[in-house]
């Protein structure tokens, strides 16, 4: 076993492959110490055979303890090797011992998705950690996990979450379907594989949504939606998902019903704002003065008296500094990016309205559209739509007020097409669990 490990590994310097012997038998045995718990290695394989060996106890431990596999096949023994368990071979028998080394022991603080009354706690990089905090949330018997790999190098393990009274089995197979077609080489993140279940390259809008915190993926399991847990990344993928399902956050239902409905409706005007308000300062001061008051438009035009080209060329100064504010604050590191991007803020717009680059209401516009795309609470929802104010833009610089519109239109239609694994963007409301269950019963 050792001479055929080494042949197919190339003899690596942390590999440990050794013959044991102690005294009565012999044993071939290697592994991988950055890669297993070496506690488990010891009190699992090294004490048993070296400090109180006996021969018909030891055997029993091989067939009865669920930490030992057969691996009668040659193929199989690398693989095993480089996913952290340990290999030996006794009485001309190959066993794997799985002890996997674990980075993380309990949950990690919420990051992306901050709560101020629900739970703190997220999902980690480990994926059976992650699978105990989902099964914690949402305790129930009909909850379903399967499992496969994806990644011809990476081999990186998946979990498929769903409860089986409540999910729909078109978008299940659908998801089957899709998953059969991935081929990746290396498979590091659950945004790659939205990515790559979704479709997004070919979509303005995400078709799935990613969360680090096991209450979301539990109300999405109840909701009758698909969890995918990745090996090596902290976000669950779900699907099928709805245009309102990115515009929710975990705090909407931990504080009363109106309360939380007022702040979504603050969120949507907030997205609507940031895709819209640029097109419609364009719109206003070149070509439709006349959809606002008398005052308010001689007040743009005031402003603007100084300020030597179109009011669009004006937009993508002010939209291109602020864009490139938001990268520098993300890419910086976290204790000087938000003081970095903050003064870099201040410093610009102040200079630029100074030197009669840009009209002081424009930097009231910016503003107002940089702190209306931070209300979004996915930040993949959040760059559809700051990709497309730049659509509204491009249409207010050729057809005003009217290609407002129109764009307004025309991307509403094309939500009511879009689908997310058969079901349908834009639903309002979903079926109860009884229509649903009367459907498959049909």
């Amino acid at each position: 076993m050792l001479d055929e490990i080494k042949k197919k590994l190339g003899a690596p310097a942390d590999l440990v492959a050794e013959t044991m012997d102690n005294g009565f038998t012999k044993m071939e045995f290697c592994f991988f110490p950055s890669m297993c718990d070496i506690k488990q290695v010891k009190d699992g394989i090294l004490v048993p055979f070296s400090y109180r060996f006996d021969p018909d106890e030891f055997k029993r431990m091989l067939k009865a303890d669920v930490c030992f596999i057969d691996a009668p096949d040659p193929e199989e023994w690398v693989g095993m090797l480089l996913k952290g368990c340990a290999l030996i071979k006794y009485e001309d028998r190959v066993y794997s011992f799985a002890a996997i080394r674990k980075m993380q022991q309990q949950p990690e603080d919420t990051e992306v998705e901050a709560s101020l009354q629900g739970p703190q706690s997220a999902m980690t990089e480990d994926l059976d950690m992650n699978t105990y905090l989902i099964r914690l949330r949402y305790n129930v018997p009909t909850l379903t996990i399967e499992k496969l790999e994806k990644g011809d190098v990476s081999k990186t393990r998946l979990n498929i979450l769903y409860d089986r009274d409540k999910v729909d089995l078109n978008s299940l197979e659908e998801l089957k379907k899709r998953l059969d077609t991935v081929h990746t080489k290396l498979l590091q993140a659950a945004g790659q594989l939205g990515m790559l279940l979704g479709n997004a390259r070919f979509s303005m809008f995400p078709n799935t949504i990613q969360s680090e915190r096991p209450d979301r993926v539990a109300q999405f399991l109840q909701r009758g939606k698909i969890a995918i847990l990745v090996d090596g990344s902290r976000f669950a993928v779900a699907m099928p998902v709805r245009f309102f399902d990115f515009m929710h956050a975990m705090d909407d239902d931990y504080e009363p019903f109106w309360m939380g409905r007022v702040i979504i409706l603050f969120r949507y005007i907030g997205m609507l704002l940031s895709m819209t308000l640029p097109a419609l300062y364009i719109a206003v001061a070149s070509y439709n003065p006349e959809f606002v008051r008398v005052q308010l438009a001689f007040s743009i035009d005031g402003s603007r008296a100084a300020v030597p080209y179109p009011s669009f060329v004006e937009v993508f100064i002010m939209l291109f500094m602020i864009e490139a504010l938001i990268e520098a604050s993300i890419r910086l590191p976290r204790f000087v990016g938000s003081t970095a991007a903050t003064v870099g803020g201040l410093i610009l717009g102040q200079a630029a309205q100074q030197a009669g680059l840009v009209s002081s209401i424009m930097i009231i516009v910016t503003s107002v559209v940089a702190i209306s795309n931070f209300v979004i609470p996915n930040s993949s929802f959040s760059y559809s739509i700051r990709a497309m104010k730049y659509v509204f833009v491009v249409a207010a610089i050729f057809y005003g007020m009217v290609g407002v519109i129109v764009t307004m239109f025309l991307i509403i239609v094309y939500l009511c097409h879009l689908r997310s694994f058969g079901q349908p963007y834009l639903a309002l409301f979903l079926p109860s669990d009884e229509q649903s269950q009367k459907k498959s019963g049909a």
